[in-house]
């Protein structure tokens, strides 16, 4: 099948490839339940030497990059305790960690999560961190521009392959919370 949003040629449902994802984003599709059923979830494949966003778009299309998503793994400190959350923006803005982010998540001080955590907590790929998948105990602070696009471009837990998902079915993941100008 044609992909809702870039230029791929092939897109199938993820349920159906789940031998291409990551352990942890396989069991959450497997697992899937809500309003917006899992074969809308669709896996494309891409070259992993294209996964960063200024390559990505060159090659399958400049509307993606209003289309686009990342999701970056914070930590968030108060009281020497540090508790991990993610973020999920478009791909044209950045993630407000010391304003909107600091004070969703009442924290002293949050700072992107250090490589290996973020690659050791969510069991993915760096640069293919995507929020299906991510431990059901992490907040998922959502944008709401990206919680309101028909079909969004994410990561797939791994560098080579991107989901493309209904921005609405984001809002089905545990721990999401949709929130206004998150994304600057």
């Amino acid at each position: 099948m044609r992909a809702p949003i870039g230029d791929f040629d092939d897109a199938r449902p993820a349920p159906d490839v789940l031998e291409l994802l990551t352990a942890p984003v396989a069991e959450a599709v497997r697992a899937w339940r809500g309003p917006v059923p899992a074969d809308q979830l669709l896996y494309v494949d891409t070259d992993p030497a294209l996964a960063d966003t200024d390559d990505f778009v060159a090659a399958h299309g400049a509307g993606l990059l209003t289309l686009s998503a990342n999701c970056v793994v914070v930590a968030a400190r108060r009281g020497g305790e540090t508790r991990l959350a993610a973020c999920v923006v478009l791909s044209s803005t950045r993630v407000d960690v010391n304003g909107v982010v600091r004070r969703r998540l009442d924290a002293r001080k949050v700072s992107f999560a250090p490589h290996a955590t973020a690659v050791g907590e969510t069991g993915m790929e760096y640069g293919g961190i995507t929020p299906i998948g991510l431990p059901a105990d992490w907040p998922v602070l959502l944008d709401a521009a990206v919680a309101d696009l028909p079909h969004v471009l994410l990561g797939s837990g791994r560098r080579r392959g991107k989901l493309i998902a209904p921005g609405k079915a984001l809002c089905q993941l545990p721990g999401a919370v949709v929130m206004e100008s998150l994304g600057r």
